[in-house]
């Protein structure tokens, strides 16, 4: 399963720009449901920003889906409940996937899986690509130590959504089957923000 980031405001700087800058990396997410904001934490997740950003940048998100939420009675099979939707590219892009990326745990980043929070989904360690999830409510077992994947290694958290969090809900309160959205929700477009 993935999870979502949170930042602290001022925490987020775009790669290469010193710390105590003030230049938040923002990214809209545009949805067959309406449009949110969140911002990327380039700086305390590095990895996992610039993996994101690429996708981003590269429009590898542009006619994707939100294809998955997560309730409290939809997890049959899991003693640790969480509520989480799960987005990810256009896979009929034609475009590969990018490699894998290293697991930033959020011991390293101290970011956490918040309400609100952005994060990378993994089966197991260091095998993040592009599906990420956006957290409803906090979830701590999402965090390292959290056991809901069973190696306790959590996911890595590098954003927070700052507008649009009644969209995310929206979504996530969408008619599904088990987990799937029926249908799933589009996303028209997905671009950082300039200026």
């Amino acid at each position: 399963m993935s999870t979502v980031a949170l930042l602290l405001p001022g925490a987020i700087r775009s790669p290469g720009v010193p710390p105590g800058a003030s230049d938040p990396v923002r990214v809209v997410v545009e949805t067959g449901m309406g449009s949110f904001e969140l911002e990327v934490d380039a700086d305390r997740a590095p990895i996992t920003a610039a993996n994101f950003l690429r996708y981003v940048d590269g429009g590898h998100y542009d006619g994707g889906t939100f294809h998955r939420t997560v309730h409290e009675d939809n997890q049959p099979n899991d003693s640790i409940r969480i509520a989480v939707i799960q987005g990810s590219r256009n896979r009929e892009a034609g475009a590969a996937a990018f490699p894998p990326i290293a697991l930033e745990r959020t011991s390293e980043t101290g970011l956490a899986h918040l309400d609100g929070t952005v994060s990378m989904a993994r089966g197991r360690p260091d095998s993040a690509t592009h599906s990420f999830f956006i957290c409803i409510g906090d979830q701590p077992s999402l965090d390292f130590g959290g056991m809901r994947n069973r190696d306790g290694q959590g996911f890595a958290a590098f954003g927070r959504v700052v507008e649009g969090m009644d969209v995310v809900r929206a979504i996530h309160r969408a008619p599904h089957e088990g987990q799937r959205l029926t249908p799933t929700v589009r996303i028209v477009r997905a671009y950082r923000r300039v200026g």
